[in-house]
């Protein structure tokens, strides 16, 4: 066994115990990343050369291949998780929602996950792809650096309202602002389709009110916690001391995200960031596990 191989085996212990001590039969991510090889040694690539979106050190701690990536997660009590992907150009989304169309047919319990990209084909493949038995989908705002009210996009949003397939979406301007993110450009996507089942991945990060200010407003809005509260998110983007009400009063809207495989810090120590909160026993049961078994309707 190698040194990694090793110390993810002890891990696995950590992180069971979290879930084990709330009496919770495991966790569901909802924000995990499973992409084309190919794909995915470009991201492991742009981290290591410390991209401009990054602009500091950014290690992989979970880099190793698909087939292992999928044991660290069945090893940690993962029941339920997703394959992020996401299309930086055009005539890209259908290849990469084939691949992860296939890539949940073998692995039970990775969440059908696809994607999109505002172009004239893409309300075709998105009801195609819900068709198929996909249950969430990814938009990357920063990445794809597209305006989330193209109008290009106002037949996706449409199909994926009416069938109620969540969309975790990058919204937020961290850790870089593009041209489209930050708040607004949601707040007028939502006032055009209200019924909108969004999910704000990390938190909104850093305009961490606002997108809760959004949640508190439309009622198919979540957040996840992917890289929020960690010491890694804290040093840049803190989420503001002020605002733990907020999450108090929003506890079932509030999931799970890690960012596995791409975070420069253990799986463990972002699941204490959560709990350190102090926001109750519930609220975590409901964060970690619960929110989102009742949203995807896992048994």
């Amino acid at each position: 066994m190698s040194e990694p191989e090793a110390l993810t085996l002890a891990e696995a212990g950590a992180v069971r115990t979290v879930w084990q001590q709330l009496d919770l039969p495991g966790l569901v991510d909802v924000h995990t990343h499973f992409m084309p090889k190919s794909v995915m040694d470009k991201v492991w690539a742009y981290f290591d050369s410390v991209g401009p979106m990054v602009g500091r050190e950014w290690p992989i701690t979970y880099r190793a291949d698909e087939t292992r990536r999928v044991e660290v997660l069945r090893d940690f009590g993962v029941r339920a998780f997703t394959s992020m992907i996401y299309p930086h150009k055009a005539e890209m989304a259908t290849w990469l929602n084939s691949w992860a169309a296939d890539f949940a047919a073998h692995t039970p319990e990775c969440l059908h996950t696809a994607t999109f990209y505002p172009e004239p084909s893409a309300p075709d493949y998105v009801v195609a792809a819900i068709e198929s038995g996909a249950k969430i989908f990814k938009s990357h705002i920063q990445v794809g650096n597209y305006s989330p009210v193209d109008p290009l996009l106002d037949g996706v949003w449409a199909a994926i309202s009416d069938a109620e397939v969540p969309v975790v979406i990058h919204c937020g301007s961290g850790p870089a602002p593009g041209e489209f993110t930050g708040p607004q450009p949601i707040g007028d996507l939502l006032r055009a389709f209200p019924r909108l089942p969004l999910i704000i991945a990390h938190m909104g990060m850093p305009e961490y009110d606002d997108f809760l200010d959004l949640a508190a407003t439309y009622e198919n809005v979540h957040l996840d916690t992917t890289m929020a509260f960690t010491d890694f998110a804290e040093e840049d983007a803190p989420f503001p001391v002020n605002s733990r009400q907020k999450l108090r009063d929003l506890g079932d809207r509030i999931l799970w995200g890690s960012d596995f495989p791409n975070i420069p810090y253990t799986y463990t120590s972002a699941l204490d960031a959560v709990i350190r909160l102090d926001l109750g026993d519930d609220w975590v049961r409901g964060v970690l596990h619960n929110n989102a078994a009742r949203l995807f309707d896992i048994a």
